[in-house]
Parts: C-alpha cells; sequence; structure tokens
C-alpha cells in the first residue's frame, strides 16, 4: 500500500490547504508521469495525508539555509534524493505552499514495520523488562553501533536507506 504525503503551510485555511495538495498532486504526475507505482496508487490506495509544514519562506540564513520550515523540508527531500513535487502559489508571492511524495507501508505502518528499537530487542530476544527499559533509552544511533548487522536487516525490511529517511522525517508530524 502507497499513501500520498504532502507538507503545507500552517497559516492558510484547511480549504487552501487541501487545494494547495492538489496542485502538487499534479505537478508531481507531471514530472514524473504514470509509474507504476503512482498507478497502483491511484487504482488501489487513493489516500492523501496532508501534513502541518510550518512556515514557507524562501529567505537565506547566516548559514545559507531556507528560513522557512517548509522550504527546509523541500530541501531535505531534494538532497535524500526523494522523488517529490512542489507547488510556488502565484497569489501567494509565488510561495513554496505544497510538497508531495508517496511513501510505502513499509514507511508508515509501524505494526507490520516496526522502528529499529522494537526490531532489534525481538530480533536479540531480550525478554528481561529492566534491560528492556535501559536499551530502550539509549538513543538509536547507540543501537545502531552496537547492532550493526541488525541495523542492516531493519533497513533492508523497510526497502532501504530512503524509506528510513521518508519515515524519520514523518516522525512526530501533525496533521495539517
Amino acid at each position: 500500500m502507497t499513501r500520498m504525503y504532502f507538507f503545507v503551510p500552517y497559516n492558510i485555511s484547511p480549504i487552501q490547504q487541501a487545494i494547495q495538495a492538489g496542485h502538487a498532486s499534479l505537478e508531481y504526475v507531471r514530472k514524473f508521469g504514470l509509474t507504476p507505482e503512482l498507478v497502483s496508487f491511484m487504482d488501489n490506495d487513493k489516500t492523501w495525508i496532508i501534513l502541518n509544514g510550518g512556515t514557507t519562506n524562501s529567505g537565506l540564513d547566516a548559514a545559507e539555509k531556507p528560513q522557512g520550515t517548509l522550504n527546509l523540508l523541500h530541501e531535505d527531500l531534494w538532497t535524500a534524493d526523494i522523488k517529490h513535487s512542489i507547488f510556488y502559489e502565484p497569489d501567494l508571492n509565488n510561495a513554496l505552499t505544497a510538497i508531495c511524495f508517496l511513501a510505502d507501508e513499509q514507511v508508515w505502518d509501524y505494526e507490520n514495520y516496526p522502528d529499529f528499537r522494537t526490531f532489534v530487542i525481538e530480533e536479540i530476544g531480550i525478554i528481561n523488562s529492566d534491560y528492556i527499559q535501559t536499551k530502550m533509552r539509549k538513543i538509536e544511533e547507540d543501537l545502531q553501533q552496537m547492532y550493526p548487522e541488525s541495523y542492516k536487516k531493519w533497513v533492508e525490511s523497510l526497502g532501504g536507506e530512503k524509506n528510513v529517511f521518508l519515515r524519520n522525517l514523518l516522525k512526530g508530524k501533525k496533521l495539517a
């Protein structure tokens, strides 16, 4: 299963957020065409998730990074080589108003594709609850270093590094 995700600015109305998502979805089709992944999404899944992308501001800060959180999200997706589209709204001074990408279930289905901590705990068969609690407090990077082969298996179970990136990107994000 696949879902189409969108990030939109927080400060436009809900109907306008949905309209901007629609614009970005059309840009996605224009940019990538009717790929098998997109056709499968359109034929079978059709679920849109519109998330709060924060602010839109193309100005650069002192470190030459965009000031808007939506603009930073676009830069992060670009850097991670994630297929995505964007839409700039002419009626809002050509502001970035929507980002669109597809994500398969390995990104968002935590029941069938658990996070790494759960994965490694299940894989190495930890039973002692005190031990589990201690390990759960470890940051994920520590677990990756402690169990590199498990981490590699987990990344493969999610479909690769891009899905791990998207999972981390979406973690904690709120609906628009």
